[in-house]
């Protein structure tokens, strides 16, 4: 599949901040609310700076697999707070790049709007892609959220500067909830519908769960 090389690769903060700041307005918090073919996206860590990324692409209504790549890689950006996506962007790119078949939604294992600067891997993954996209934290990142009910599809809102930038989403009964938001051309609503279709068995979307798995352990 094709993704728009928008910008190179930064070689400093103030570059990645440049980029983010840039590429923000770009983020459409609307768009379609069925999908066809749906792709999680992960990354894993072998020691300090070295990364598999896997990229799972499954049909939205069966979740029977349709394709499956994995990309090793190196991180060659620092580690700061809000720019970690620089770390992981080149290698999901590479996987991205790889694909024969062009996903309807992108389900990535981190944050969108629910970021310090606004604008956290979904959303960038998003824009380079064009396509909508998600992302799921396993733990909370920035803003505050009350505890949501325990039964499966309960949940409330993250609000971070006076503003909702995700939802605190109870995917299972009585499991700890997930953190989504929207990355681009989603809505929060769909956001939400989307988490939920995609686990109908465990806490983590099974995108994003095939992902992990394949990028701990590559074929």
């Amino acid at each position: 599949m094709r993704v728009d090389h928008l910008h190179p690769w930064p070689a400093d903060v103030a570059e990645a901040e440049s980029i983010q700041d840039e590429l923000r307005a770009r983020v459409q918090l609307t768009g379609p609310a069925t999908f066809t073919l749906v792709a999680g996206l992960d990354v894993h860590y072998h020691g300090q700076d070295d990364v598999t990324a896997a990229v799972v692409v499954l049909a939205a209504d069966t979740l029977a697999p349709v394709e499956r790549v994995v990309v090793h890689g190196k991180a060659t950006f620092p580690y700061v707070p809000g720019l970690f996506a620089f770390r992981e962007l080149p290698t999901l790119v590479a996987a991205l790049e790889r694909l024969t078949s062009t996903p309807d939604l992108l389900v990535c294992d981190g944050y969108g709007l629910a970021h310090p600067r606004g604008f956290g891997l979904a959303c960038h993954l998003g824009v380079l892609t064009g396509l909508p996209s998600l992302g799921v934290g396993k733990t909370p990142f920035v803003g505050t959220h009350a505890t949501p009910a325990p039964e499966r599809g309960a949940w409330t809102p993250i609000v971070h500067d006076g503003a909702a930038v995700g939802r605190a989403l109870r995917t299972q009964r009585e499991v700890k909830p997930v953190y989504v938001s929207q990355g681009h051309r989603i809505s929060l609503d769909t956001v939400t519908d989307q988490v939920l279709r995609l686990s109908p068995r465990y806490r983590l979307p099974e995108p994003i769960r095939q992902a992990d798995h394949l990028a701990r352990n590559p074929e």
